[in-house]
Parts: structure tokens; sequence; C-alpha cells
């Protein structure tokens, strides 16, 4: 009986190896994200330092609703002048890019319109001219880059035509309640090729793509034929993927890159554009949404980080970071206190400021984890994140450190039930809770 508590109470360890000689490559946006930031959360928004900020369902201030970026807010009368600054409205956008740039984040844009939740939809519908569509889209790209209409010169990089155009076509729910595009999916694939087409013409250093698409595997192949087929640009190209389990976010990501390579889009960038913790979608329980400001999303939000900077991917972008809504893990709404996933994206922030990947390496499934090397070869910063799906597994365990000779932890910091961002001695050895993460710092051990 006693050998038998013993071995229940045993913490078994793994251990996790950092090789500095063995480069992989630069640290790529894994920690950038869908919208923000606002007047509450701009200090703790700007030290998250994130990388780029798509502009969907995008409101203006803390609460959903208000959209501001939609097509059909900027040109509110499609029967207006589009060669008139006097046709648009920028009051609202305005204000939402030059927070971006003020929080140090690059704007992401996405141009088309917000999903409709409400039995009444509005600016959902196929265009009436989709020519007329892209010259509105060329103006607005021309406010922001070029000063027109007393614009800016922001030099925004990436331009989304539309969002999630196929979420409504299985069972034809386009035709009863569509929520994202109220056509079918060859109307959409028309209205893409005239507007990135056009929009190329007129600006061919920026990036056209889109169209984030949610179900990439079933839409994509015909999509991708028919921008092949009339010799449209395809820049990037933009899906979503929510789900529990990192490695099935990762399978998606490599399926999206092989279908790219095969139908001839082999230097179009993969970004996945929306993300997070979703068990189901049908859940009476509301499970997912109690989980995503807990540290469990914080570790499967830092382990899809990881996992996913050794996949075929240009870009990962959480989903989201406007407050007061379910999926934003890492602000408490109203109050906007920080929660446990500020931390996983944070931390990441730390590794991109170093920029460059070693290899790392661990002995056993659900740890996960990414080193960055300093400009000047003299620290390490290594993230391990140890995420389990199954709420019932919660024995701790210990985690140890395969380090060369020269290199020695200088400091760590702890995210886990006991607190967020903890100080913790430096060592070679943690004990790590099953849905936890710690970022820690190495440094060549040089004598003096």
């Amino acid at each position: 009986m006693k050998t038998l508590l013993l071995s229940l109470v045993m913490i078994a360890q793994a251990v996790v190896g950092v090789d500095p000689a063995a480069v992989v490559g630069p640290i790529k946006p894994m920690n950038a994200g869908n919208n923000g930031p606002y007047d509450p959360i701009m200090e703790s928004y700007t030290a998250l330092r994130i990388p780029y900020a798509r502009t969907h369902d995008t409101a203006l201030g803390t609460e959903y609703g208000g959209h501001c970026i939609d097509i059909s807010e900027i040109f509110p009368d499609f029967r207006a002048n589009v060669n008139s600054p006097k046709s648009y409205d920028f009051t609202n956008s305005d204000v939402v890019l030059l927070d971006m740039q003020k929080a140090g984040t690059k704007p992401f844009y996405r141009l088309g319109q917000s999903i409709e939740h409400q039995t009444r939809k509005y600016g959902i519908y196929p265009p009436k001219d989709y020519k007329k569509w892209a010259k509105i889209c060329e103006h607005i790209i021309r406010h922001y880059n070029e000063g027109w209409a007393n614009g800016y010169q922001m030099g925004i990089a990436y331009w989304e035509i539309w969002n999630e155009p196929d979420l409504d076509d299985p069972d034809d729910r386009w035709k009863t309640d569509p929520r994202t595009w109220a056509g079918t999916q060859e109307q959409f694939y028309d209205l893409y090729v005239t507007a990135a087409k056009h929009l190329k013409k007129c600006f061919p250093n920026v990036k056209i793509g889109g169209p984030a698409f949610a179900n990439p595997r079933k839409y994509g192949p015909a999509f991708l034929d028919y921008v092949k087929a009339k010799e449209a640009p395809l820049d990037f190209f933009s899906h979503h993927m929510y789900h529990r389990k990192p490695e099935r976010i990762v399978e998606d990501v490599c399926i999206v890159r092989d279908m790219l390579d095969a139908k001839g889009f082999g230097t179009t960038e993969s970004i996945l554009n929306e993300w997070n913790y979703n068990r189901s979608w049908d859940e009476p329980d509301h499970y997912s949404r109690r989980v995503r400001p807990t540290v469990k999303a914080a570790a499967f939000v830092a382990a899809v980080m990881c996992a996913c900077q050794r996949a075929p991917l240009s870009m990962l972008m959480y989903y989201d970071l406007r407050p007061n809504t379910s999926w934003c893990g890492p602000f408490a709404p109203f109050v906007y206190d920080l929660r446990p996933p500020y931390w996983a994206l944070y931390y990441w922030a730390e590794l991109a400021e170093y920029g460059t990947q070693v290899e790392s390496s661990c002995d056993t499934g659900n740890i996960y984890s990414c080193a960055a090397l300093s400009e000047d070869g003299a620290n390490i910063r290594l993230l391990i994140s140890r995420y389990h799906e199954d709420d019932a597994h919660n024995t701790p365990r210990d985690i140890s450190l395969n380090l060369p000779g020269p290199w020695r932890v200088i400091s760590a910091r702890i995210t886990d039930s006991q607190g967020q961002d903890r100080r913790i001695e430096p060592s070679k050895t943690y004990t790590m809770e099953s849905n936890s993460l710690i970022l820690i710092e190495l440094s060549k051990n040089i004598k003096q």
C-alpha cells in the first residue's frame, strides 16, 4: 500500500532540450490579433507588441457593435459618386487605425462586411456593381496609404477581400439566414477576381488576398482554380480554424499549404487570421466561453503559437482582442483586468524581440516549446507550455532543461493556477501544472 501511494504522488519528469547552434529561422508573427486597442486598454495592449491587428467585426470602443470599418459604413450610399471625397465617411475608421498605430501595431485591413447575426441583413449581399465596389476599395486604400481625402501615409501592406464567404453555403443557409455572404460561391469568386485585379493594378506593391474561409479544405480548391483561371492576384490566402487541439490546427495549416502548392500558389502566404479555443459550436453549458479567459486557454494559446511556428504558416491572428466579448481572453470585460491568455501573447512578444528561432524539443507529449536567440548570440528566451485538453489530467510534472555547457538559466516567470506572470527562482528543473506556461531566460556562462 505504501509503495502504491508513493507511485501515485511521484512526479514524472520531462526533458526540454535547447540547441543554440541549430538556427531554424525568424520568429514569425504568431502573436498577431484581431482588433484593438481602445483607451481603457491602450497601455496594456501596447505592452503586448501586437505586430498586426485585423480590422474585422471592428467596433468603435470596447463594446461589440457600431461597426466602423465595413464598406457600408465608409461608403453609406452606393449610388454616390465613387470619386468624390464627400461620398466617404472615414471619421470612425480613422480613429481605429490611428489607435493601432499609437500602440505600434500595423493594421491588417479587411475590405468587406462584419458578420450579421440579426434577423434583417444589410451589408452582406453581393454588391450591385462589382467594379464600383472595387473602386470604393481603391479609394479607401488611397485614403490610408496616399493621403487622399485628408488621409494618411500609413503604408498598410495587407488588404483582405471579404470574410468567410463560405460560412453559410452548407444547406443553402445563404438563402434563408445568411451571416457573412448572401450569395453563391460563384458570385463571390467573381467579386474577388474583379476587386483583386483592379486593386493590384492600382497598387502593385501592396498585398491583396483573402477570402478568410471558414472551411478552407472544402471551399479552397474551387476558389483557387477560379482565381488561377482568371489570372487574378492572390498574395495571401487567409483562413480560420477554431478547435481544442493544437495538433488539429497544425493539421489544417499543413493541408492548406499543400493545397496552395498543388494549385500553383507556391509563393502565396498562408495566414490563419481567426483562431481560438473552442471545444464545440454547440455548447449548452458554455464550456468554451468559460475556458477562454483561464490559464487553460493561456496554455492552449502558447501551445498553438509554438506548434504553428514550426508549421508552414506566415502569420497567426488571435480572435479576438476586443474587450467585452466572449472571444477575448486577455482582458476582463468592463474592468479590463489582465487575464492569463494575456501572458501567452506577452511571452511570445519576448521571443519576437530576440528574433531568431533556434531548435528546442521535448521528449514528452503535451509539452510545447519555442526558443529565440538574441541578435548578439548571448541570450536565449525559451517558452514552454504544458497543455492538456482533459481537465481530469491534473498531475504536476517536473520539466528538466538540457542545455549546452556554456549556458545557464538567469531568470524565469510562470503563469499557472497560482498566479499570473510570477517570478520564480532560476533553475534547470521546474514543476509545471497540467495547464501552465513558463518563460525562461538563458545566458552564456562566460567567466569574468
